[in-house]
């Protein structure tokens, strides 16, 4: 059995269907209604589907997502924590409680999640979790500040884990997609910005790398197109004031008065 959050669309879904392709049954969870939806999409592979309603920004959203898992009274051998949500504009201009928000559906409920698995996947002494982080996480982020520490975050979580748990069975995954073609980038507010209007991959592309990538256990695997690719390694070597400078250019809202 396996586990996907954030699998009502986007990169979520994909994930949700390579597994299913994959033979695995499925508990998928979102917050929103679509995830009924994704469920019927996703029981067309033959597979037992059981959709979770519930908001992972919660704590008590996050136990209820546990209640249910175990009330499959099946282990998850296979865990792909992808929720999470971004909330563009210059910080000080930017409500409090939306970043909040990006702080507790990508670092808390991840953590909290992460901790219940892992602690099963290990007594049992086998076990995959993938994390979905983002090219992001490799660049302070002007204009979505909150968005990219939550994803370096997340990426640092990851690989931490991924070495404490070695020689255990379990293995830990940071998928870093870039620029995909989801719903995120209306929901975060970005479609004003060059990011928001650039060329972006195919969630089912990114979908195929992260898993062929949890499968074999990689502690971190940069998932897209060539160009995507290319473009992470090539930028993460630049120095941190460009890395900056440029994300600023991307994001900024209105998509002018680059510093370039």
């Amino acid at each position: 059995m396996a586990l996907v959050t954030g699998a009502s669309s986007g990169i979520g879904l994909e994930l949700a269907r390579e597994c299913a392709r994959h033979g695995y049954d499925l508990v998928i969870a979102a917050e929103d209604e679509l995830v009924h939806d994704a469920a019927a999409r996703l029981r067309v592979h033959g597979t037992a589907v059981h959709e979770v309603r519930t908001d992972l920004a919660t704590y008590d959203g996050v136990e209820v997502l546990m209640h249910e898992l175990r009330a499959r009274d099946r282990p998850v051998s296979t865990a792909l924590l992808n929720a999470g949500i971004g909330r563009a504009g210059a910080f000080l201009e930017t409500d409090l409680g939306d970043l909040a928000r990006v702080i507790d559906v990508n670092v808390s409920s991840t953590v909290h999640l992460a901790r219940r698995l892992l602690a099963d996947m290990a007594e049992r002494g086998e076990g995959r979790l993938l994390i979905t982080s983002s090219v992001a996480a490799e660049m302070p982020g002007p204009y979505n500040a909150v968005y990219n520490a939550s994803k370096a975050f997340l990426q640092s979580f990851a690989q931490a884990l991924h070495h404490e748990l070695q020689g255990t069975g379990v293995t830990v995954t940071a998928l870093l997609p870039g620029a995909t073609d989801t719903r995120f980038f209306l929901r975060a507010g970005l479609l004003d910005t060059r990011l928001g209007r650039s060329k972006k991959d195919d969630p089912a592309l990114v979908a195929r790398q992260g898993y062929r990538a949890l499968m074999a256990g990689r502690s971190r695997t940069v998932a897209g197109s060539v160009r995507t690719r290319v473009k992470e390694l090539s930028t993460r070597g630049l120095p941190v004031g460009v890395r900056t400078a440029l994300h600023a250019h991307w994001a900024r809202p209105h998509g002018s008065g680059s510093h370039l």
